[in-house]
């Protein structure tokens, strides 16, 4: 397999299979530690939605049935959750690499890198999972990640503005509840697992403010302003309080922002 890495990231997205998929994003691993430079100019055909496993169905997120965390089952349907989202993130950040030509190497190795956190996410999750009797696939999940990379498919900006900073960011504000909740229920294991996975998301984050403010100053537009105005167009509806402030602050969201997203959000 080539070693470019627009091309194993386009690889990896087109993969259907789970493991294929995960084999692919090892090679973009390898890519990286070897040193390998993005081909900024090359082009991939459009293959609209990427490689998904048959199963888990995807269902609306108000027909997901809600469990207790109780039970083993309820924390794996959490898990399952979470896993199904990383899955998502694994094709978003390789979608990023391949998509978007004429960037800087920084921005793939940026996104490659994003890439290979995800898959290792995605593995910790499924391991947790399979010691609570549950696998991948086990339960339904939505895809409302994805819808936003279909509107955002065009535009690097808007990608970076409405992906990593507007819904990736909300695993920032979420993820703590869930580890309170875990621990409630004595559950160590799991909450071990999501801790690495929200030090590490503060970072993808990071990466979304980093190339969205690139964007803007290679378009001439002021960051802020811009930004708010993207979230406007989706509707605060996608904003929710509470906002993790000291996660968001270090993944670059400026006092000014969290003050204008603390006004569209929903009371």
């Amino acid at each position: 397999m080539a070693a470019e890495l627009r091309a194993l990231a386009y690889a990896a997205l087109c993969e259907r299979a789970v493991e294929a998929k995960l084999a692919v994003v090892d090679a973009l691993a390898h890519a990286l530690s070897d040193g390998i430079k993005a081909d900024a100019a090359a082009a991939f055909a459009d293959i609209g939605h990427p490689g998904r496993p048959g199963k888990p169905p995807l269902v609306e997120p108000k027909d997901l049935p809600k469990r207790g965390l109780g039970s083993a089952e309820g924390r794996a349907a959490l898990l399952h959750a979470i896993a199904h989202i990383e899955f998502n993130a694994i094709n978003l950040a390789c979608d990023a690499v391949q998509r978007f030509a004429g960037m800087p190497d920084a921005f793939y190795r940026d996104w490659a890198g994003v890439a290979v956190d995800e898959a290792r996410h995605f593995r910790l999750l499924c391991a947790r999972m399979a010691e609570l009797g549950c696998g991948y696939g086990d339960h339904p999940a939505h895809d409302g990640l994805w819808a936003m990379a279909e509107k955002t498919r065009h535009d690097c900006l808007s990608r970076m503005a409405l992906v990593p900073r507007l819904l990736e960011a909300r695993g920032l504000d979420v993820t703590p509840g869930m580890i309170a909740r875990l621990r409630q229920v004595g559950d160590e294991a799991s909450v071990a697992v999501l801790e690495v996975i929200l030090r590490e998301e503060v970072a993808h984050v990071a990466i979304g403010t980093r190339w969205f403010r690139h964007s803007c100053a290679q378009a001439g537009r002021d960051p802020e302003p811009t930004f708010l105005a993207l979230l406007e167009s989706v509707g605060g509806a996608a904003l929710s309080g509470p906002f993790n402030l000291d996660a968001r602050s270090e993944a670059g969201f400026s006092a000014s922002e969290m003050q204008a997203i603390s006004r569209l959000a929903p009371r």
